[in-house]
């Protein structure tokens, strides 16, 4: 450990994931597939969006940000974790450490809000179909998109200038594969009562708002198809909704699975695995989840596909 004085730590020690150094290649291909998968997928998906006319529309848009999130949101965490697996040297600086932790808040409240906003953009489709046109106009759409990158710069940013005026004076091993907030909390030596208050009313209340949200959009969907129950009108709302409550469910399931209901693994273990879920897993099943299921982002990929075909 290097010391910029008495008080103060110049980098941090990355133990990274408790994996056995002969299992070490076959972790790293996996992971670096895993990655791979989720930065191709994602990026297929916006210029799939970009190219085709016919997905010019408000859930597309929306649909092109989340893999946006998705890409800078892995990009965050698996990099440097890749490369600490291949490196003896697995420190991290104390700016870099900072940025991490600034930017890794800002994509997870981003894609905390897209989501309410999706959820809102099925609901308007579903409950008021009539007038979805003229609610989920253009600038609707970019006013939403860019409050939310507001609302959480301003989120991580909050949180970020609360840790730097923390001290580190002892222990700089981080038993995590990227610098978490909550953990660099246990290592300070200072004074943490602000910032933990800050977490529960700000960032408690900016994780409820977008959940309420989406559970409030989905309760009015229900009440709305059982009102007037019709196998056609049942069909239509699951093939509009599944993509997004599938997805909706992965993310919130995962974090509510890990660190409410698995009372029986200690906190270290429950932080890796709901961790690796939401920064790995889930990005990379984003991308399958709407292209899979959906028919226009099918028919646009064939027609790229048989474009490409007809330049050869």
């Amino acid at each position: 450990m290097r010391r910029g004085n008495q008080s103060s730590v110049s980098e941090f020690l990355l133990l990274g994931l408790p994996i056995r150094p002969q299992q070490r290649c076959v972790v790293f291909a996996l992971f670096l597939g895993v990655y791979l998968t989720t930065v191709l997928g994602n990026l297929l998906i916006i210029l799939l969006i970009r190219l085709d006319s016919r997905l010019h529309t408000p859930m597309y848009f929306f649909l092109s940000h989340l893999a946006f999130t998705d890409v800078s949101f892995s990009s965050v965490t698996i990099p440097k974790m890749l490369m600490d697996m291949h490196t003896e040297y697995k420190f991290i600086p104390y700016a870099g450490c900072i940025s991490q932790i600034y930017f890794f808040i800002l994509f997870g409240c981003f894609d905390n809000f897209l989501l309410a906003v999706m959820a809102y953009d099925r609901y308007v489709a579903i409950c008021q179909p009539l007038h979805y046109t003229t609610i989920m106009r253009e600038e609707l759409c970019i006013s939403l998109v860019a409050g939310s990158w507001v609302f959480c710069c301003i989120h991580a940013l909050l949180h970020t200038l609360l840790l730097v005026q923390l001290s580190f004076c002892a222990d700089n091993t981080i038993p995590h594969f990227f610098c978490d907030l909550t953990v660099l909390l246990k290592l300070s030596c200072s004074d943490i009562s602000l910032n933990e208050l800050v977490i529960f009313t700000e960032g408690g209340t900016l994780f409820i708002l977008p959940l309420s949200s989406i559970l409030a959009s989905y309760i009015h969907i229900g009440t709305t198809i059982l009102r007037v129950p019709s196998t056609k009108r049942l069909f239509k709302a699951f093939s509009t909704c599944g993509s997004h409550l599938f997805v909706v469910s992965l993310y919130y399931g995962t974090l509510a699975g890990v660190y409410f209901f698995s009372s029986s693994w200690d906190s270290n273990n429950k932080d890796m695995i709901a961790s690796v879920m939401y920064t790995v897993v889930t990005p990379m099943l984003n991308p399958f989840i709407y292209s899979l299921r959906n028919r226009d982002i099918k028919q646009a990929l064939e027609i790229v596909v048989n474009r490409a075909n007809l330049l050869k």
